[in-house]
């Protein structure tokens, strides 16, 4: 199912002063029939993907519904390799417009995001021009709200279904694994990261939230996760210090990232999150 990118996140005029900035619905309705009309439609990719001599951008899933949300065919593929995205060290981009001027390619679209994953360091300020859309926000603001008891409040988010738990397996071997960086960071300078970090113990979690409620005298603990909210195990651990653990009432990620940015005290596991 594809969802318009502006139901979740808008992006903040300072960025779209800088750079014309358009969602792909406004894009394909106003400006593709005149710059990039059937006929004329070329994907980019590294280089040849399957069998056929071409980027197959169709054959796959999210390929083949993203663009048949936008009834998008491709005419031809160009293969750009061996340029690649990262134009801060080196003269990466006076590469990319000698090889496609914009007069003969008016339109660079690929079969992925133009970036690596995790995000690079240099590359980060981008995220203060990402905030929440006013329906993610109104949301996490009714929740504190109407939910929430008055006062400062923790929030930690749980990534502990089995998925997590064998991308862990690799912490060891890979150690900028995921957003690793924001607790060891990107050249290991802050730490490293072992097993017990990436996917910690029910004690270790347990011990860690009763510590910070302390701390900061939190009223709540607002808990954000995948599989499994520990909301019995946290309640009985906070029993003396009369805190609660809450969780937003319907499985919606993006609202419950939304409500974690208005907490006193966050602990996240290394998933890449959106800052506001």
């Amino acid at each position: 199912m594809h969802c318009c990118y502006a139901t979740y996140i808008a992006v903040t005029q300072k960025i779209t002063c800088r750079n014309q900035w358009h969602s792909m619905e406004k894009f394909m309705k106003e400006l593709a029939p005149a710059i990039w009309p059937p006929g004329k439609r070329t994907v980019f990719c590294y280089q040849k993907r399957g069998e056929s001599e071409s980027c197959n951008a169709k054959e796959g899933n999210p390929f083949g519904p993203f663009w048949d949300t936008f009834s998008i065919d491709f005419d031809a593929s160009e293969f750009y390799g061996p340029l690649q995205y990262d134009i801060h060290y080196s003269d990466m981009a006076h590469l990319w417009n000698k090889r496609y001027p914009a007069n003969e390619y008016p339109v660079l679209a690929f079969m992925g995001a133009p970036a690596t994953f995790p995000v690079q360091e240099e590359n980060l300020v981008l995220h203060s021009h990402l905030i929440w859309s006013d329906t993610v926000l109104n949301r996490a603001k009714h929740f504190i709200r109407t939910v929430l008891p008055k006062g400062p409040f923790v929030g930690i988010h749980l990534r502990n279904g089995i998925d997590w738990s064998r991308a862990c397996e690799h912490i060891e071997s890979s150690p900028l694994l995921f957003s690793a960086p924001q607790c060891a960071g990107y050249r290991g300078e802050k730490g490293s990261i072992n097993a017990e970090v990436c996917f910690p113990s029910k004690e270790t979690i347990l011990k860690q939230i009763r510590r910070v409620v302390k701390a900061l005298k939190a009223r709540a603990v607002f808990v954000a996760s995948d599989n499994n909210h520990m909301i019995a195990d946290i309640n009985e651990a906070l029993k003396l210090h009369k805190v609660q653990a809450y969780k937003y009432e319907t499985n919606n990620p993006h609202v419950d990232l939304a409500i974690s940015n208005y907490t006193r005290y966050k602990h996240t596991s290394m998933k890449q999150t959106i800052p506001t």
